[in-house]
C-alpha cells in the first residue's frame, strides 16, 4: 500500500505526520504544498505539541507485506 506522508512541525518544533492512503501519482509538488499550506491555515489538526506551524517535508512511501505460510 502506498501512502502520502505530509510532515509538519508543531508549536514545540516536533514532527507531526499526516498520512493519506493511495495517493494520486505522479504527485504534483505544487498541489501537495498548496494542500499543506491550507491545512496549516485552516488549523484543522492539533497535535500533543500544539497546532501545526510549518511544512517540514512530504513523501510517498510504500509498504509491502508478504505473508509467511506457517501451517
Amino acid at each position: 500500500m502506498k501512502r502520502l506522508n505530509l510532515v509538519f512541525l508543531n508549536e514545540q518544533g516536533k514532527s507531526v505526520t499526516l498520512s493519506v492512503n493511495d495517493p494520486v501519482e505522479p504527485a504534483d509538488p505544487a498541489a501537495v504544498k498548496s494542500a499543506m499550506d491550507e491545512i496549516i491555515a485552516q488549523n484543522v489538526f492539533i497535535s500533543a505539541g500544539g497546532t501545526l506551524t510549518q511544512i517540514k517535508s512530504a513523501r510517498i512511501s510504500e509498504n509491502n507485506t508478504t505473508p509467511i505460510p506457517v501451517v
